[in-house]
């Protein structure tokens, strides 16, 4: 991870063929196109990849989350139960609909606890979204019997997580809807892009129209399309698309490459009785785009992490005081930062994060270090690599 590392003369063709046509839009100019629909191929490819019935093409992955909920009916009011360990998007996906965000605490999977749902949910809760963070997934079984017990929708956030599966069923197909990221840092990139999946057909046909305008696609006339709701522009442009139908042929590769380079980490701090690595729920096996591992405590993680930078260790992260992905510097959800006037609604049902504290979170990110996978190492690189990273936490312990 990610895909850009590996951009080819396979990448370049599917580009050169788009600018040979001149049409860099995925929708009209049918008689200018010389019989190129990027963005049509890249969908029905992933289809075939996940083995789902549908799949949209959005312009990110922050798009296919709001998509997402746009499409399962999520909106004014509703309550969404999400991880406290994620990226902004999640928050911000949600809050787009004027719904509110439910932050609940991780356990040791680094991604939702299902206990910690089961306390969160009220008369307003309509879904719960599990992130699949840095490659692995949570306990998707009892969070399904959750859902079903209670008729919630389920959405799996899956962009950190392409290729990983549960139960032998690849991740993004195991509830009503799938959402991937196809950004510059993802294992399989567009450049910029993401992606719905989905076996429920009445959800497909809703995310095709509603993220382009409301369009409905009929025929081939742009102008004569209807519009049977209100959307928003979501594209992809075909240009990316291109780049993604290239990667997305080579994914087998580039996840190969990712589970040896992270087989050789593992096995470089396996033996250290003090290293104990992220739980993999029983069924599931990782995109081993990222090796997730924890220390006694803060103190050894933070000196964990000046070893590493001061040895050119790079792309591993400490989240605790990371503002993008953990709830603890995320001041400005907390204090309701805005360019634009938020609902009294949402308010009220944020008030909660005045007060809640995230005590079992805190455990595990604290103790968290997670190292991003490159599949640009030579092998060389990556043992050498394994070995300073067990010299430097045997040194801090």
């Amino acid at each position: 991870m990610p895909g850009f590392e590996l951009f080819s003369d396979a990448e370049r063709k599917e580009v050169h063929d788009v600018l040979d046509t001149g049409v860099l839009m995925r929708y009209g100019f049918d008689g200018m196109r010389n019989g190129h629909w990027k963005a049509k191929e890249l969908e029905r490819a992933l289809e075939a990849q996940f083995n789902v019935n549908h799949a949209q093409l959005v312009s990110s992955g922050t798009a296919a989350v709001s998509v997402a909920f746009a499409i399962t009916g999520i909106g004014a009011g509703d309550e969404v139960i999400m991880p406290t360990f994620t990226f902004v998007a999640s928050f911000e996906a949600i809050m787009m609909l004027g719904a509110i965000p439910v932050l609940v605490d991780i356990d040791d999977t680094l991604t939702l606890d299902p206990e910690a749902i089961r306390k969160a949910i009220t008369p307003k809760t309509k879904a719960i979204m599990p992130v699949h963070m840095c490659g692995s997934m949570a306990n998707l079984d009892e969070i399904k019997a959750i859902c079903d017990e209670h008729n919630l929708i389920l959405v799996e956030d899956a962009c950190q997580a392409i290729g990983g599966t549960y139960n032998g069923k690849a991740l993004g197909t195991i509830g009503d809807v799938g959402c991937f990221s196809f950004d510059f840092v993802k294992t399989m990139t567009c450049g910029e892009g993401g992606a719905i999946i989905t076996n429920n057909k009445k959800y497909a046909t809703h995310a095709d129209h509603y993220s382009d305008h409301g369009h409905d696609h009929v025929g081939n006339d742009r102008g004569a399309e209807t519009h049977p709701f209100l959307g928003y522009n979501f594209r992809i442009s075909e240009l990316n698309a291109a780049v993604g139908l290239a990667q997305v042929r080579r994914l087998p590769e580039f996840l190969s490459i990712q589970k040896k380079h992270y087989t050789i980490l593992r096995e470089a701090l396996a033996d250290i009785p003090e290293v104990v690595f992220r739980t993999v729920p029983k069924g599931g096996v990782e995109s081993y785009a990222f090796l997730n591992f924890f220390l006694p405590d803060l103190t050894v993680a933070q000196k964990v992490m000046a070893g590493f930078k001061a040895n050119g260790i790079d792309v591993c992260f400490h989240y605790f005081d990371n503002n993008w992905h953990y709830i603890r510097r995320w001041e400005h959800l907390k204090n309701l930062k805005s360019l634009y006037p938020i609902s009294t609604e949402v308010k009220e049902g944020m008030k909660y994060l005045d007060t809640k504290t995230f005590e079992q979170s805190d455990h595990y990110i604290a103790r968290n270090i997670s190292c991003l996978i490159k599949m640009s190492w030579t092998a060389e690189e990556v043992k050498a690599r394994g070995e300073k990273m067990r010299e430097v936490i045997l040194a801090s312990l």
